[in-house]
Parts: structure tokens; C-alpha cells; sequence
């Protein structure tokens, strides 16, 4: 997906979840709006360059948006809601070839109890795919990613409805979706939340899929690479 114009910055610190401060280029400091509800770790280099969206609406309180992070581990997009988009292309384009014959895609599709699908795909003789996408920005070190960064109930549950879901006709696909270039293998975080380990375990042994897609990060778009090893780990 193509990025808006970004513009440079430096950051100064991430508080309050949703808010950061950062230097411009001409030196003035300003607030910006922090689109991840993660605890983000291993992203947030004090004084790291960064890369801003800037909204023209005037109703917003925070014009900028930060969009991506240069740590010294690689480039990290850390609007995760972006990775949903970015899926969705590949998928469109082909990327992700063992789905290509579902030619309908959906998105934010209610299913289970109150749940919402990022993406659903289906084909004429009523078979479906439900998709959950999940960002991936978590560096452990050595190539590997893993998710989450923080205990996510919201995760947890997903797992379970999308685990209900599956049938004759429906599977159910995890895709984690790795927006730090650093990172080109993928595990979950266990010792950060081990209830949804547990649960994606269960989860697995009943039928649901799991992929791991690599992104191509640069500061103008955003792009569905390749598909990466997913290990569960023990």
C-alpha cells in the first residue's frame, strides 16, 4: 500500500499509550498521535528518526500521526491498523497464492459472538476463509518476532471465535503480519501472555491455520512480501 508524504522527525518520548513527542527538522517540538495500543517494546529508541503522516483536518488535535521507526535493528511501521490494508492488497495481487481461488474479500465481517473478521473470503460453492490480522513488531533478537508485546484479551478471544467458527466449509487463518524489517521468522510470547499461547495451541490442534508474512517497509509503501517460518515455540 502506498504511504502518505512523511515527514522526519526525531523522538523525544511516548507516554499516555496514544501520544509521543518529537523534533522536527526545523527544531519546533511537537505532540503527535501514536496509532498502536501495544507496549511497543524494542520499538521505542529515544531520539530515533521517525516518520510522520500529517492530516489535513482541522478538527483533529494532533495534526501528526507517527507511521514508522528506524531502530538500529531495522525500519518498523508501528500503525499497525495499516496492516490490515496490506494484507488485503496482497491478497488482491496474488501474494498469497494458496488463497487466490476465493475471488470475493470482504472486510470487517461480524462472526461468532460479537466478533468482527479483518477479512473474509469466499468463493461460489460457499466455502469461506475468516482472516484475523495481526501486526508483528516485537524483536526478540537473531531474526525472530514474536506477538504479542503486552497481554491482549482482544487476541485471546479472537482465537477462541475464530476456533468455533471452523467447519465443513469454513477455515480459519491467523496471518501475523511483520512490519519490523528485522524480523524474518515468527513465535509467540509466551512468557508475555501465556494464556493465549495456551490457547493458540488448543486452537491449532482443532484446525486453525497460521501464516507469517514478511513486509516490504520503506517510507513510501508498505508491501506484502513473503511468506516467513511461524514456530509456535514450547
Amino acid at each position: 500500500m502506498k504511504l502518505p508524504t512523511l515527514t522526519p522527525a526525531l523522538l523525544v518520548r511516548r507516554y499516555k499509550r496514544f501520544l509521543a513527542d518529537v523534533e522536527l527538522v526545523d527544531g519546533r517540538k511537537v505532540t503527535v498521535y501514536c496509532p498502536n495500543t501495544g507496549a511497543m517494546t524494542g520499538c521505542i529508541d529515544f531520539g530515533a528518526r521517525v516518520w510522520l503522516s500529517r492530516s489535513e483536518n482541522p478538527k483533529r488535535k494532533y495534526a501528526f500521526t507517527l507511521e514508522l521507526i528506524e531502530t538500529k535493528n531495522g525500519l518498523i511501521c508501528i500503525h499497525s491498523v495499516r496492516a490490515n490494508k496490506v494484507v488485503m492488497e496482497g491478497l488482491e495481487n496474488g501474494v498469497i497464492k494458496e488463497l487466490s481461488k476465493y475471488r470475493q474479500i470482504s472486510s470487517e465481517v461480524r462472526y461468532g459472538e460479537g466478533s468482527r473478521a479483518d477479512l473474509v473470503l469466499s468463493r461460489e460453492d460457499d466455502s469461506s476463509v475468516i482472516i484475523e490480522v495481526k501486526a508483528v513488531t516485537l524483536y526478540l533478537g537473531q531474526g525472530v518476532g514474536a506477538f504479542p508485546d503486552a497481554t491482549s484479551v482482544r487476541a485471546l478471544k479472537h482465537t477462541v471465535e475464530l476456533t468455533n467458527a471452523i467447519n465443513s466449509s469454513t477455515r480459519s487463518l491467523i496471518i501475523f503480519c511483520v512490519f519490523h524489517s528485522g524480523i524474518n521468522e515468527v513465535t509467540i510470547a509466551k512468557e508475555i501472555d501465556p494464556a493465549y499461547f495456551i490457547a493458540l495451541e488448543s486452537a491449532l490442534r482443532a484446525g486453525l491455520e497460521i501464516q507469517a508474512w514478511s513486509v516490504d517497509i520503506s517510507i513510501s509503501a508498505l508491501t506484502l512480501e513473503k511468506r516467513i517460518p511461524f514456530n509456535l515455540g514450547s
